[in-house]
């Protein structure tokens, strides 16, 4: 007898998590693996924010925090919303969570119902999908290709709206391709979505200090749908705090108190310790933030132009985080030095983990067949043994 639920068999794994897994596995038999398959700047967290963790430590911050988070927090954050984005919340707008993971998670159970539509641009993230799933929604995906550099139009956003769509989720900077969404982009989306007030804008902006542009704008700034647009973002990628697991929700104050009202329910309120260290880093100095935005556009450069040297690999330049997301179908049908057939992307990417030792994970994780991601989040000679590891071993299939 399986007692399993059908709410769990349903989800898929996370591919990224699974390759980060089979690299350790590799790596703890003694062959030196090159990890690009997982999304974590390899940076330490900065000092001023250990200090302020160590500090709440002795001051006893040990107890149960406020389910939405500590009111010092959600100030900072929002005093972050008014002076980075110029966008104005209250604090009881604000939910502090175990990660913006979890408060992504949190938005779609809080306000999708059984059957309701939520249009996912793709590529995108591998847990999008696999939450909708939980909040037993229904995923309308609109693909983007390399040639738009994976950013859909309003078109294609009109086009995929049905009066069961209840959401959608954008994210911009974008994990797996690191496209950016420009301001007139932007405008054009919130155009659309103006002529339908029952739509929900999910906007996960995790990647937001991780930029190679002028500026990220935010769909939030257009006044035509502010007020139904739902800001996920977190510490865990601009200040190198992923361990820390704090993010937090930004949101119509209806919807904050839903979200509040169901983490109240399954994890209470998130680390004393870390929401300080959070706060640490919301209100001290950002200059950690801009060396580390500095380090990740020098090895975007290094990365696009080595693989841009592989045949067969068709490459664009990503604007943010730190992904880079090569189309590699035409790799699909050559043959293996063994006499095998690399019959997909995934065979691919695990003849290279095989073969050359990188860890990448296949594209059809993001919803995008045919292309594969790869982390810059590694040091510059990491990255050019790598490419040249890859490089090497492709040039093996014939």
């Amino acid at each position: 007898m399986n007692f399993v639920s059908q709410r769990i068999q349903k989800l898929s794994p996370s591919a990224t998590l699974a390759m980060s897994q089979k690299s350790a596995e590799l790596k703890a038999q003694g062959i030196d693996v090159i990890n690009m398959s997982v999304g974590e700047p390899d940076f330490d967290t900065p000092d001023h924010i250990k200090e302020a963790a160590k500090k709440a430590i002795d001051d006893n911050f040990s107890r149960y925090t406020p389910v939405a988070g500590y009111m010092s927090l959600r100030k900072a954050i929002c005093e972050k919303l008014s002076k980075e984005n110029n966008i104005e919340f209250a604090p009881e707008q604000i939910v502090v969570g175990n990660g913006a993971k979890q408060e992504l998670c949190n938005v779609l159970l809080a306000c999708v119902n059984p059957g309701e539509e939520v249009i996912i641009p793709t590529p995108a993230w591998v847990s999008y999908v696999e939450m909708v799933k939980l909040a037993e929604g229904v995923c309308v995906e609109v693909p983007a290709g390399i040639e738009s550099n994976f950013k859909i139009t309003a078109a294609q956003l009109e086009a995929a709206i049905t009066p069961r769509t209840r959401m959608i989720m954008l994210n911009s900077p974008s994990n797996p391709t690191g496209s950016i969404y420009s301001y007139d982009e932007l405008r054009e989306l919130a155009e659309v979505l103006a002529k339908y007030p029952g739509i929900l804008i999910l906007a996960d902006e995790i990647y937001e200090h991780i930029n190679f542009v002028e500026r990220v704008h935010s769909i939030s700034e257009f006044e035509s749908v502010r007020d139904r647009v739902i800001i996920v973002n977190g510490v865990s990628k601009a200040y190198a705090m992923t361990g820390w697991r704090i993010g937090y929700v930004a949101a119509p104050l209806d919807i904050a108190k839903a979200v509040s009202k169901l983490q109240g329910q399954y994890t209470s309120g998130a680390s004393s310790i870390a929401q300080k260290a959070a706060e640490a880093a919301y209100t001290g100095s950002q200059k950690c933030v801009e060396d580390m935005r500095v380090a990740f556009e020098r090895r975007r450069d290094l990365i696009v132009e080595l693989a841009k040297e592989i045949p067969g690999w068709e490459v664009n330049r990503p604007e943010g985080a730190f992904y880079l997301f090569p189309k590699v179908d035409s790799y699909v049908g050559k043959v293996k030095p063994d006499g095998s057939v690399i019959e997909s992307v995934g065979d691919y990417v695990m003849y290279l983990l095989e073969e050359a030792h990188v860890a990448c994970v296949d594209g059809e994780a993001f919803c995008a067949p045919g292309y594969m991601r790869l982390s810059y989040a590694t040091s510059d000679e990491n990255i050019r043994e790598a490419i040249r590891r890859i490089s090497e071993a492709s040039l093996k299939l014939k």
